[in-house]
């Protein structure tokens, strides 16, 4: 499948169950402790340096949970639908509806990136382009701070809430998405795993890790 039809197939799946998908997943940091306190050390890194864009933001939680630490905060998403409704969840955030992957941002123009989940439906094969983009688009001494599922399978879906959907859901070994950081440029500061909470999301295992576009140098002659 091509790039194009990917990500074609990908917002077409996320329209299909975004009304869903608010209602049932907009309020779950509230019962998330560890991954608030993850955004919080996150948000007191990047606070009054600039634009920091939650990328893949769904209905929005994230962004609007950077913004009330007093972060400036964008959240971006593929979907027309979920764009739609975050903006309804959250009408004091600024949303914006365009696929990460190719990002028409200049370069160094972000003081961070958030992608909780984001980078799941991507081939392997080009999560490390990807993340060079994101690297692109920080400003020296920017941060990027990813979640995903741990794992080495690739679940697909057909039907999610009882709609049809078309979405490959790929679960990544931290030792693999701490190779693609590296080869992306960065520097990891910090890399965690936890347990799913029972009852409030997908029982799997989760990765994070926090990582830093690395500040520029000056190189002279001794």
């Amino acid at each position: 499948m091509s790039t194009h039809t990917l990500q074609r197939t990908i917002r077409a799946s996320y329209d299909t169950v975004a009304d869903e998908y608010a209602a049932r997943i907009a309020g779950e940091l509230a019962h998330k402790p560890f991954d608030r306190q993850l955004l919080d050390t996150f948000a007191a890194q990047v606070k009054g340096h600039g634009l920091v864009a939650d990328l893949g933001c769904g209905p929005g939680m994230v962004t609007q949970y950077l913004q009330d630490q007093g972060v400036k905060a964008l959240g971006i998403d593929l979907s027309p639908r979920m764009i739609e409704r975050a903006s309804a969840l959250h009408p004091r955030a600024t949303f914006k509806c365009e696929d990460f992957t190719r990002l028409e941002v200049l370069d160094s123009q972000w003081a961070g990136i958030v992608a909780m989940y984001s980078l799941i439906h991507l081939p392997r094969e080009e999560v490390q382009g990807v993340l060079r983009d994101f690297f692109r688009v920080l400003a020296p001494g920017g941060l990027m701070l990813l979640a995903f599922h741990l794992g080495s399978e690739t679940r697909h879906a057909s039907d999610w809430w009882d709609r049809p959907v078309q979405l490959d859901f790929v679960f990544f070994e931290m030792a693999e998405m701490l190779s693609y950081v590296w080869g992306a440029g960065f520097d990891s500061e910090l890399h965690v795993e936890r347990d799913p909470y029972p009852e409030i999301e997908l029982q799997t295992r989760r990765g994070y890790i926090l990582a830093k576009k690395p500040n520029s140098t000056l190189v002279t002659d001794g």
